[in-house]
């Protein structure tokens, strides 16, 4: 059997030593330091944050003067927040305005004047409780000059996957790069483009691929009171909205005769064409990627060089700016699908014609190869597809 184990007993002296060790480390711990009292100093040291007084930036700031219309007028406060705003004329009248839900700044909703001096008032309150004053006075330009833009782009409309954006100045743009700075486009999904300067006049933004089918776009010329020039500024702002419809690529070949209808990725049509003679320079048909521009139940063409005046063509689309055309034409049907006789433009039979007509829309690009001469820039106001991506791209302004 297995003995028993039995307790030992501490020796009672031991005991009592332990309890007055316990007892000992007790009386050497402090009781927790009292709560600081709001609104007394803090220890030096103690790591509490000071409370500061409001700092104010305005923008355009007190004193300025000769500051263009157009330029960004706001007012922002750190260490504190506003309480009131007010920018108001030299009459009286007070600038619109929202300050943010934060009321960390305020941002003026509404266009500035030419030659006008304006005031700040108002109040913010800084972290340390003390009110300071929103106060100053500036002044904007006087324009020497002020030109205005127009889209060819219209709000609501459809347009195809080749279609430029054009935006033309009443005048000479001398600062392109601050003019190209006040433009925008915004498109879902997005798309990848670039502006190109075409003219000191006309500005171009096209993708570097075609669109894709149903892109929304937004374009903005946000120009008004900007300064593009010395003394010079833009007059209005302008903006449109505009939708991508389907794919529409027409696709033609000088040498077959023909010419294919190609809708979102299948081919809907195959018609039998006369190009332009190609024994001619001045009448081929020129290869490259023209864009559909406008179109016309019936068209009078005029061509003094090779004899004809007022000649009515039926379902003409225009397809550059140099006379090519895709229309109907009942004389050369004989033709069609066999030679090249025309002085640049597609022929097509009249009811092929019409049914092409019904299906176009504008910016539709048209891929024409197998010619002599080439489609360039000098070809009209949407040649903005002959250029290579990387040599549109030098166009822009702010790439120079």
């Amino acid at each position: 059997m297995r003995a028993l184990r039995t307790k030992r007993r501490l020796p009672a002296a031991l005991i009592a030593l332990g309890l007055a060790a316990t007892l000992g480390l007790s009386a050497c711990t402090s009781d927790p330091a009292p709560a600081p009292v709001a609104g007394t100093p803090s220890p030096a040291g103690s790591g509490a944050v000071e409370a500061k007084p409001a700092t104010l930036t305005l923008q355009p700031a007190a004193g300025a003067a000769n500051i263009a219309p157009g330029d960004p007028v706001s007012v922002s406060v750190a260490d504190g927040t506003l309480q009131t705003v007010t920018l108001t004329n030299a009459d009286g009248k007070q600038v619109g305005g929202e300050l943010a839900a934060d009321k960390h700044s305020w941002t003026a909703t509404e266009p500035l004047g030419y030659g006008k001096t304006y005031t700040w008032s108002g109040t913010a309150a800084g972290g340390d409780g003390k009110p300071v004053p929103v106060a100053g006075q500036f002044s904007t330009a006087t324009a020497k000059r002020q030109i205005s833009a127009s889209l060819n782009v219209g709000d609501d409309q459809t347009y195809g996957i080749a279609m430029p954006i054009a935006l033309t100045f009443s005048s000479k743009v001398p600062d392109r790069a601050a003019a190209e700075k006040a433009l925008s486009v915004e498109t879902t999904p997005k798309t990848e483009g670039s502006w190109a300067w075409l003219s000191d006049t006309q500005v171009h933004w096209r993708p570097k691929e075609y669109f894709q089918p149903g892109t929304k776009v937004v374009v903005t010329a946000k120009i008004y009171g900007v300064r593009i020039g010395d003394g010079v500024y833009g007059k209005q702002d302008v903006t449109s909205s505009f939708t991508i419809g389907r794919s529409q690529i027409v696709r033609g070949d000088t040498r077959t005769h023909r010419m294919q209808v190609i809708r979102d990725g299948q081919q809907i049509a195959d018609y039998p064409v006369s190009y332009g003679l190609d024994s001619d320079p001045g009448r081929v048909t020129h290869s490259g990627i023209h864009v559909v521009m406008d179109k016309h139940p019936v068209y009078s063409m005029s061509n003094p060089r090779y004899g004809y005046t007022d000649v009515n063509v039926p379902w003409a689309v225009r397809i550059s700016n140099n006379g090519e055309f895709i229309h109907g034409l009942s004389a050369s049907v004989w033709a069609q699908g066999k030679k090249n006789i025309s002085h640049g433009c597609l022929n097509l039979s009249p009811a092929n014609a019409k049914i092409y007509y019904d299906s176009v829309l504008m910016g539709d690009p048209v891929e024409i190869t197998g010619s002599t001469q080439q489609l360039t820039t000098k070809d009209g106001d949407y040649s903005d597809w002959t250029y290579a991506w990387q040599d549109w791209t030098k166009l822009s302004a702010l790439n120079a």
